[in-house]
C-alpha cells in the first residue's frame, strides 16, 4: 500500500466521517435526553435539504450573487429545524415517554413516512442539485487527487457543531440541568427543572442538527424523494457503535465507519456495503453498549 494511497483513504474517509458526524449527531442528543429512537430524524434531515435546495435555487434563478447561497442553506436548515421539532416533540413524542419501546418505533417511523409524503407534495417527484455551493470554493490537490474546498468545510462544520454541542452540555448551566434530566426525571421535578421545557429544547436542538446536516450536505449529492430512508440507517450504525447518547461516541463513530469505508471502496469494494453493518456487529457483540455507551440501570 502507497503512501499516495494511504492519503486519499484517509482524507476520503474524513470527509465521510464528517457527513456521517453531521446526519447523527442530533439523533444521539434526542435519544441522550429523551430516550427515544428518533426514526424521524432522517425525514427532518431530508426536509431541511430540500428546503435548503429549493431556497438556492430561487436565489440563483432571481440572478442575485451565488455567494448568498450558502445564507439559504443556513437559513433552511434553520426553519426546518425550528419549525419541525417543537411540533413533533409537544404534538406526538410526550405523549409516549416512558412507554414500550416498539409503540416509540412505530410512531417515529409514522412520522418520517408523513414527511416524505410531505416533502414529495410541496417538493414533487423530480430531483433537486444546485452544486454552486459547491463548486464556488474551487479545489485543490492532495497526493495528485483533486477535491473541492468544500468537502473541508464540511469538515469544519461538522467539528464546529461538535464542539459547541459538547460545550453546550458540559460547560453551560443549561447542559447541567440536561444531565440532571438524564440521570433522574423524579428527581429533576422534585427539584423545580421543568423537564417539559428541557424536553422540548433538546428535541429541537437535536431536529436543528437534523436539519442543518441535511442542508449543508445537500450541494453534494441530488435530493431525492425516498433518500431520508438510508440516512436513518447509517445513523443508527454510528451511534451505536459510539453509544447511545454519547457525543463523543457519535463522533468516534462517524470517523471508524468513514475510513472503513473508504478503505474498502479502494481495496475490497465489493464489501462496500457490508463493511459499516459488519464493524457494528463485532462492536455490539464485544461491548453491545457501544464504545462509548453506558449500561443503564432499570428501575422496578
Amino acid at each position: 500500500m502507497t503512501l499516495q494511497l494511504l492519503t486519499i483513504i484517509f482524507v476520503d474517509g474524513l470527509n465521510y466521517a464528517a457527513t456521517l458526524f453531521l446526519i447523527s449527531i442530533g439523533l444521539t442528543i434526542v435519544y441522550g435526553v429523551l430516550r427515544i429512537l428518533n426514526i424521524s430524524h432522517g425525514g427532518i434531515y431530508a426536509f431541511g435539504a430540500y428546503l435548503a435546495t429549493w431556497l438556492a435555487l430561487q436565489l440563483l434563478e432571481a440572478g442575485l450573487p451565488p455567494y448568498l447561497s450558502y445564507l439559504m442553506l443556513l437559513a433552511g436548515g434553520i426553519i426546518i429545524g425550528l419549525l419541525t421539532g417543537p411540533i413533533i416533540e409537544r404534538l406526538f413524542l410526550r405523549r409516549i415517554y416512558g412507554r414500550d419501546m416498539h409503540i416509540q418505533l412505530l410512531l417515529t417511523y409514522s412520522i418520517l413516512l408523513i414527511l416524505d409524503d410531505l416533502m414529495k407534495l410541496i417538493f414533487g417527484m423530480e430531483p433537486l442539485i444546485v452544486s454552486e455551493p459547491y463548486t464556488l470554493l474551487g479545489q485543490f490537490s492532495v497526493a495528485g487527487i483533486s477535491y473541492s474546498r468544500y468537502q473541508f468545510f464540511l469538515i469544519a462544520i461538522s467539528v464546529l457543531f461538535g464542539g459547541c454541542l459538547i460545550w453546550l452540555v458540559r460547560g453551560t448551566r443549561f447542559g447541567k440541568l440536561v444531565v440532571a434530566v438524564i440521570n433522574d426525571r423524579e428527581v429533576s421535578l422534585a427539584m423545580g427543572i421543568n423537564v417539559n421545557l428541557i424536553f422540548t429544547f433538546a428535541f429541537t436542538l437535536g431536529a436543528l442538527a437534523a436539519a442543518l446536516g441535511g442542508a449543508f450536505i445537500a450541494p453534494t449529492i441530488a435530493v431525492v424523494p425516498g433518500f431520508a430512508l438510508e440516512v436513518v440507517v447509517l445513523s443508527f450504525a454510528v451511534i451505536a457503535i459510539g453509544g447511545m447518547g454519547s457525543l463523543e461516541g457519535a463522533a468516534l463513530g462517524a470517523l471508524i465507519v468513514g475510513l472503513s469505508r473508504a478503505a474498502a471502496i479502494h481495496l475490497y469494494p465489493e464489501i462496500e456495503l457490508v463493511i459499516i453493518y459488519l464493524i457494528m456487529v463485532v462492536v455490539l457483540a464485544i461491548r453491545p453498549e457501544g464504545i462509548f455507551g453506558e449500561e443503564e440501570l432499570r428501575r422496578i
